[in-house]
C-alpha cells in the first residue's frame, strides 16, 4: 500500500477530445505550485491526477494545490491492489490513521467501481466493507445520513481509499483560454477582476498607471504587493508601470475640468490597448462595476468602449460591492487594497465630474490634444516589473 494525493478535476472532464490539452496545462500549473516543496511523481489516472510525495509534505502540498485553477478538491489517499482484501486493509489503516473514537464513531462507505471487470458491484463493496469495519472497530455505527466520516473507495486499475476532501478553486487551468492585460489599480476591484478571469483560464499580465511624483512610490509598491498576492493563483506576471502625469497635465490645461475623469480613462484604455497589441495579449480586463464611480456610468462605459476595438472583460460589472469584498477577503487582497495610499485617479480630480458624457462631445474635446504623441511618450518611459 502507498500513500499519495488524489486530485479531482472539474470542468476538464467534459472536454472530450481536447481533454489532454487541458490536463497538460493543469499539470504544468501543479508542477509550478509544488516545485519548491518537492514531489516524486505526478501522473494521470482515469479522471484524476495522482501525486506521489513524502507524506509529511502533504499538508504543504495541499495548501498550494488548493490555489491551482482546474482542481475541484484534493484528497490524501491510500493506493492498494485491485482486490477486496487489499481494499479492506487500506480502509482499516485509513480509519486508524485518522483517529478512531472508541466511544462514538459513525461512518458510511461510498464506493465507485470504475473498472467494471471487478467482481463486486459498487453497492456490494460498500455493504461488505461497512460490515468489515463494524467488526474491526467496537462501538462503530453506520450512519447513512450524517456520518462523522465517509470512507470513499475508487476501484480503477488500482484501488484508492480516502476520506478527506480539501476543496480547491475549480475553474479552468491558466493558459487554456488565451491571455489578458489587467488594468490594475491599488483598489479592491481590479485584483478581484484579474483573479476571476484567470480562473477562466486566462494568462494574466497587468498595466498600472501612476502619477509620480504626485503619487508616491509607496502607492506603486502597494500595487506590486497586490500583484504578488494574485500571482499565487495566476502564476508569474509582468506589470507594465506607466506614468500618466504628463497626460493628466495636458488634459487639465486644455479640456473642460468636468471631462478630466473620462478623458483620462480613455487614455488608459488606449495605452492598455497598445501594450496588449505589442505583446499579443488577446483581451483587456478591468475592474469596472456599473454605477460605482463617475467613469463607470453606462454613458461613460460607452465612451471608453468606443476608444478600443479590443475585447474588454468586465467580470465585476453587475456585482454588489459586498460580493466583491467577500472575494477580495477570500483571496487575501482586501487588507492590502484598503491601505490608504493615493492612486493616479485622485490627481486633478474634478469637483463635479461629467456623469453622462457623450461620445461625440468627448471626441470633440480631445481634438486639442496630440493623442498619439502622448500615448507613445508614456509607453516609451514605462517600466516593466516581473512578478515570479
Amino acid at each position: 500500500m502507498e500513500h499519495l494525493l488524489s486530485v479531482s478535476l472539474g470542468e476538464l472532464i467534459l472536454k472530450g477530445g481536447n481533454r489532454k490539452y487541458f490536463e497538460d496545462k493543469l499539470i504544468k500549473s501543479m508542477r509550478r505550485a509544488m516545485a519548491d516543496i518537492g514531489f516524486e511523481k505526478i501522473y494521470k489516472g482515469q479522471g484524476k491526477i495522482y501525486i506521489e510525495a513524502n507524506k509529511n509534505d502533504f499538508p504543504a502540498l495541499i495548501k498550494r494545490l488548493e490555489k491551482v485553477f482546474g482542481i475541484v478538491y484534493i484528497s490524501p489517499c491510500i493506493k492498494a491492489e485491485k482486490d477486496y482484501e487489499s481494499i479492506k486493509e487500506a480502509a482499516k489503516l485509513l480509519v486508524e490513521e485518522h483517529g478512531y473514537d472508541e466511544d462514538d464513531w459513525t461512518f458510511k462507505v461510498v464506493s465507485k467501481r470504475g473498472d467494471k471487470s471487478f467482481p463486486m458491484t459498487s453497492p456490494e463493496i460498500s455493504k461488505e466493507l461497512g460490515g468489515y469495519l463494524l467488526s474491526q472497530f467496537p462501538n462503530a455505527k453506520v450512519d447513512l445520513h450524517n456520518p462523522e466520516q465517509i470512507i470513499y473507495v475508487d476501484v480503477k486499475a488500482n484501488s484508492y481509499v480516502y476520506s478527506e476532501r480539501y476543496h480547491a478553486r475549480g475553474g479552468m487551468p491558466v493558459g487554456t483560454n488565451g491571455s489578458g492585460l489587467l488594468l490594475l489599480s491599488g483598489g479592491i476591484d481590479s485584483p478581484v477582476a484579474g483573479y476571476l478571469m484567470a480562473k477562466r483560464g486566462i494568462v494574466l499580465n497587468a498595466v498600472h498607471y501612476h502619477s509620480y511624483p504626485f503619487t508616491s512610490e509607496r502607492a506603486e509598491q502597494k500595487v506590486i504587493d497586490l500583484a504578488k498576492i494574485v500571482s499565487r493563483y495566476t502564476g508569474p506576471m509582468k506589470i507594465h508601470s506607466v506614468n500618466i502625469l504628463d497626460i493628466q497635465k495636458e488634459i487639465n490645461e486644455k479640456c473642460d475640468e468636468r471631462m478630466m475623469t473620462i478623458i483620462s480613462r480613455k487614455f488608459m484604455m488606449r495605452i492598455a490597448e497598445k501594450i496588449a497589441k505589442m505583446n499579443n495579449y488577446d483581451a483587456l480586463i478591468t475592474g469596472e462595476n456599473l454605477g460605482q464611480v463617475a467613469s463607470q456610468t453606462i454613458d461613460a462605459l460607452k465612451v471608453t468602449n468606443d476608444t478600443t476595438d479590443m475585447l474588454v472583460f468586465r467580470p465585476l460589472i453587475g456585482m454588489d460591492k459586498s460580493d466583491i469584498i467577500e472575494i477580495a477577503n477570500d483571496i487575501e487582497t482586501f487588507e492590502t487594497s484598503i491601505k490608504p495610499f493615493e492612486d493616479c485617479c485622485t490627481v486633478f480630480l474634478p469637483k463635479s465630474p461629467l456623469l453622462n458624457p457623450k461620445i461625440e462631445d468627448i471626441n470633440k474635446a480631445e481634438e486639442v490634444l496630440d493623442i498619439e504623441a502622448l500615448v507613445d511618450d508614456a509607453i516609451s518611459k514605462m517600466n516593466i516589473i516581473k512578478i515570479d
